[in-house]
């Protein structure tokens, strides 16, 4: 059996029907969510978000919005000087250019601040249902360890090669389970290693097995 398919078996016995963790109501609320996300937690961003869209019930109001009050929303979240500005002025390019919908083209959904490809795949996978696979920093973690691209590779990379062998239709699913793998089993910090069942295939249990054995000599 090749080793993708033994990964996606295993993901499909652990996390049967993967959903996205971060709370939206529409359009929007998911991107502004989406792009809060970078570098915390979806737990955070959600109760960062129910404070905010709260306060700010449309477009035009997070566009009003006074930046200080939004600094202070945001500030749970880490970068929230930058954050708080890309929220401003994600809602004013919706609202003076877009009649207040998210653009459903990537080359203009990534010129808008704090929006790029990660954040332009997520929108496509779980707004539109528009199949991709978005490389976050679990992604990065599981397809390195797994030996599924060489520890070098970038998130293009790491993007592409996931695409080249993952079936289309599965490639929404495909990246939510790893996400959520990486999440709560293949943690960055005491992974869950003794009962998974990759162990024969991950290089970082076999690294770490290794030099236990060496250690115990």
């Amino acid at each position: 059996m090749k080793k993708y398919e033994v990964i996606e078996n295993y993901l499909d016995e652990l996390i049967p029907e993967p959903k996205c963790e971060l709370n939206y109501f529409n359009d929007y609320s998911l991107l502004i969510a989406i792009m809060l996300s970078a570098q915390t937690t979806d737990k955070r961003v959600n109760e960062v978000t129910k404070i905010l869209f709260d306060k700010y019930h449309s477009l035009e109001e997070l566009m009003q919005a006074n930046y200080n009050d939004l600094k202070e929303i945001i500030k749970p979240l880490g970068n929230y000087t930058r954050k708080a500005f890309n929220v401003k002025e994600i809602a004013r390019i919706l609202v003076t250019i877009y009649n207040g919908k998210v653009p459903e083209e990537r080359e203009i959904l990534e010129t808008l601040p704090g929006v790029g490809r990660k954040t332009t795949n997520v929108f496509f996978s779980e707004y539109l249902d528009k199949p991709a696979i978005a490389v976050d920093t679990h992604v990065e973690r599981v397809t390195k360890r797994l030996d599924l691209v060489k520890e070098s590779a970038n998130v293009l990379i790491i993007e592409k090669a996931l695409m080249k062998n993952i079936k289309e239709s599965n490639w929404s699913k495909r990246h939510l389970q790893l996400v959520l793998f990486g999440r709560y089993y293949c943690k960055a910090r005491n992974p869950k290693c003794k009962e998974c069942k990759l162990q024969n295939i991950c290089m970082y249990y076999k690294s770490n097995n290794q030099s236990k054995k060496v250690g115990n000599k």
